[in-house]
């Protein structure tokens, strides 16, 4: 008789612990939720930073110039987006060394659109790759037309820091055809096609270094 009590109590013992250990670990389940965060969608971003153009469209221009580079990006998806960049360049590393024209102090607009293909390459780091068309204006020499369609390749890399911010580093590879100027400013004299002066395709170098915001 002592035997099956004992063996009754035992039996009962678990059944009362096997709820409880239910509802702990329900409890636990629904507490660590809220510790989990969701992942952070960004569909815009706007970069805005130092820029640098070397200045093959003016021919005997062996200087490059300095200026602001600035663009908007819509993004669809992880992958793809659509990007707007426009840049103004008017500061020189150096004087232009151009012939008969020591006080030439050109300038060069550009805007272009294109698509952007951008993913994380690593840690904090993203890559992306974009081909941008549009059109450059060159100012402060004596050459007609001063407007060229233009485009090309670049790429660069984001190194993404606390917040919506990331520092970004790029570099572009840009073809354009300008009328080559050879008159110093203030001469009279304008370099056209219909002058003996044609338009070459030239290839120009072009960086920039700035501050990411996505939102």
């Amino acid at each position: 008789m002592k035997r099956k009590l004992l063996l009754s109590i035992l039996a009962v013992v678990p059944a009362l612990f096997m709820p409880l250990a239910a509802t702990s670990q329900f409890i636990h389940s629904r507490g660590a939720a809220p510790t989990q965060r969701p992942a952070t969608n960004t569909k815009y971003e706007v970069f805005v930073g130092y820029g640098y153009t070397s200045l093959i469209q003016v021919n005997q221009a062996r200087y490059g110039l300095q200026g602001v580079n600035a663009s908007v990006t819509r993004d669809w998806g992880r992958f793809f987006g659509v990007t707007a960049d426009g840049s103004y360049y008017r500061f020189p590393i150096a004087t232009p060394d151009i012939a008969n024209s020591p006080t030439l102090k050109p300038s060069l607009n550009a805007l272009f659109l294109g698509p952007v293909f951008h993913a994380n390459l690593f840690s904090h780091y993203d890559g992306f790759i974009h081909v941008l068309l549009g059109g450059e204006h060159i100012g402060g020499v004596n050459a007609y037309p001063d407007l060229s369609f233009a485009g090309g390749v670049g790429v660069g890399m984001d190194y993404k820091m606390k917040g919506h911010f990331s520092l970004r580093a790029s570099g572009d590879d840009i073809a354009s055809s300008f009328v080559a100027p050879i008159y110093p400013v203030g001469s009279g004299n304008v370099c056209t096609v219909n002058s003996g002066c044609s338009p070459h395709m030239r290839r120009s170098s072009r960086a920039s270094f700035g501050l990411v915001y996505k939102f």
